[in-house]
């Protein structure tokens, strides 16, 4: 099995990217999200996050999409400014073959190069352990399980915080304006 490539995302993947998060929505528990967005709004995520400077990574395997990772504001306010909030999905199918354990290196590494200090994983669905162990793979320690907070498919779903520091962490005065 050839490894995946991963490269930034462009606009011209973005209707690959839509058909990915269509199926997390319709078929799982990892957004709380419970339409899918078109492919316009995507479009127009997808250009958000990449104008504010936050990487929004692709991995690429014989020509084929299989998944994606970016890295987002953690809250809006000034002072979490140097805190990002890491997403990762992929392709039905591609689970345990190393692609999002790739993405989520990149990502951490993309995040640490731009000057962010902690970076937050906002897991939906304490049963989502594959998620779980992937972030505690790349350091990510478990800071807090938020119960119940929403409701999809027919059940209450948790949430699941995960932490990790990047670059001096805390340990410096930030860098960032």
């Amino acid at each position: 099995m050839p490894n995946a490539t991963i490269r930034p995302a462009t606009e011209a993947d973005v209707p690959a990217i839509a058909a990915i998060y269509a199926h997390h929505v319709r078929h799982g528990r990892a957004s709380f999200e419970t339409e899918p967005p078109d492919e316009a709004e995507m479009r127009r995520r997808h250009a958000a996050i990449t104008e504010q400077g936050y990487p929004y990574l692709v991995a690429i395997r014989d020509d084929v999409l299989v998944g994606y990772a970016y890295g987002s504001a953690y809250r809006p306010r000034a002072a979490y400014r140097d805190t990002v909030e890491n997403s990762v999905y992929l392709r039905p199918g591609e689970a345990g073959r190393g692609t999002g354990s790739a993405l989520l290196a990149a990502l951490i590494e993309g995040c640490t190069e731009r000057g962010f200090r902690q970076m937050v994983a906002v897991v939906g669905d304490s049963a989502n352990t594959a998620s779980i162990r992937l972030h505690e793979r790349h350091g990510f320690r478990l800071v807090g399980t938020l119960r119940s907070v929403g409701f999809k498919h027919g059940r209450w779903l948790d949430t699941v915080l995960l932490q990790r520091e990047l670059g001096p962490g805390d340990s410096m005065p930030p860098t960032r304006p």
